[in-house]
């Protein structure tokens, strides 16, 4: 693998591919860094070496141009605090002030560039756009996995521009190497659990791993479209009709392959998507009509923890409910003290980006687990065995 370890930077300028996608809240501040922070070991290992660094990164999903809350700049502070220095900023990631800047950087400086996607080009993967971006560095680093299954100029193209200086920084390394542990190296019993609101989300990556693992449990809004596909009653709760023959046809395919695939067996409901709603527990089928379930019951928690004790790798994806309210997060919360108690007694731990990694901090647990992944988009096409243009890019 191309990683960093294999050059050094002293008098080099390295453009990194950075995600800074953090949430700011409506005075930008940042509500969870933890991205930022991921970066750092790359960032300090090429300053360290003597080198200057540019970094470039998008923010949230501008429409087509700049605007003022998808700035780089609101982070600007944080990362100058984070890295002990005072990051320089261009206020566009190409064109002349960049250019300038990014030529001027002396070693130990950094600059940051303004929001990739302030430009229409950069999710396009537009050619001359990533050769504009390629003139700011003499060497190319890649260490945003959240993007890596993205073909856009800055994740991939620009690579073709640094035929002999492209690598991996540690995050990506990092990513790569705990997802391959996962895909093809997993101690048995291997366990996956598999969360959040759609089946429809889920289903390359639940067919590959009934290849791959020994129990499939499934909690989350997804479990109600499996309890409806066998005749049960879900109320008012999540369901995607479309994908009742298709739960059915998984729960075939995991017998014929010998996977125990685990579903709730009862659910916390609620009598209306309110954290202060009235609650209940029932049978998992056995809904009343105006209700819905938005955790998984006490029973369930018993059953998957008995799974997850036993288990030697734990993959997981997707929390059990809406941990998002203090009333309906029990499930999940068990779950990931399952998960932590199971790392603890030698079973590998991924944590697959997006909810699960957003619960597991939420928790405070993200220390006690093997690794929580930064790309859930990423890390799930990964999983399902599909090439990462941004991992090719610097492979190839």
């Amino acid at each position: 693998m191309n990683t960093i370890d294999q050059i050094n930077f002293k008098d080099k300028k390295a453009l990194i591919r950075v995600d800074f996608n953090v949430p700011l809240d409506k005075e930008f501040n940042i509500t969870d860094d933890k991205r930022m922070r991921a970066a750092m070991p790359t960032i300090t290992k090429i300053l360290n070496d003597g080198g200057s660094v540019v970094l470039m990164s998008h923010l949230g999903r501008p429409k087509g141009g700049p605007e003022d809350k998808y700035s780089l700049k609101h982070i600007l502070g944080d990362l100058s605090r984070m890295l002990d220095l005072e990051v320089k900023f261009a206020t566009d990631c190409i064109g002349a002030d960049a250019e300038k800047q990014a030529k001027n950087l002396f070693p130990g400086e950094v600059l940051l560039l303004e929001n990739l996607r302030f430009h229409p080009q950069e999710e396009k993967g537009d050619v001359a756009f990533a050769e504009k971006l390629s003139k700011l560095g003499n060497v190319y680093v890649n260490d945003a996995f959240g993007t890596a299954h993205r073909a856009h100029a800055s994740t991939t193209i620009i690579a073709q521009f640094f035929p002999n200086a492209k690598y991996f920084g540690y995050l990506m390394a990092e990513e790569l190497k705990n997802a391959e542990k996962v895909n093809h190296g997993a101690a048995k019993p291997f366990t996956a659990i598999m969360g959040g609101a759609k089946v429809s989300d889920k289903i390359l990556l639940i067919e590959s791993l009934l290849d791959k693992v020994d129990n499939l449990i499934i909690g989350g809004g997804m479990a109600y479209t499996f309890a409806k596909a066998q005749g049960g009653e879900i109320g008012t709760s999540l369901l995607e009709e479309d994908r009742m023959a298709l739960c059915l046809e998984l729960m075939d395919k995991a017998k014929a392959k010998g996977v125990n695939l685990i579903l709730p067996v009862d659910t916390v409901i609620a009598d209306k998507f309110d954290n202060d709603a009235a609650k209940d527990q029932v049978d998992s089928g056995h809904i009343p009509a105006d209700w819905m379930g938005l955790d998984i019951g006490t029973k369930s928690v018993e059953l998957f923890t008995e799974t997850i004790k036993n288990s030697k790798t734990l993959l997981w994806n997707g929390p059990m409910g809406v941990f998002e309210m203090a009333n309906f997060e029990q499930g999940t919360k068990a779950i990931a003290e399952a998960v932590v108690a199971a790392t603890k007694n030698g079973a590998f731990s991924l944590i697959g980006g997006g909810d699960s990694a957003a619960a597991i901090a939420k928790f405070g647990l993200e220390d006690e687990v093997s690794y929580v992944s930064t790309g859930g988009g990423a890390l799930l096409e990964y999983m399902e065995g599909k090439e990462l243009p941004g991992v090719k890019a610097i492979q190839s």
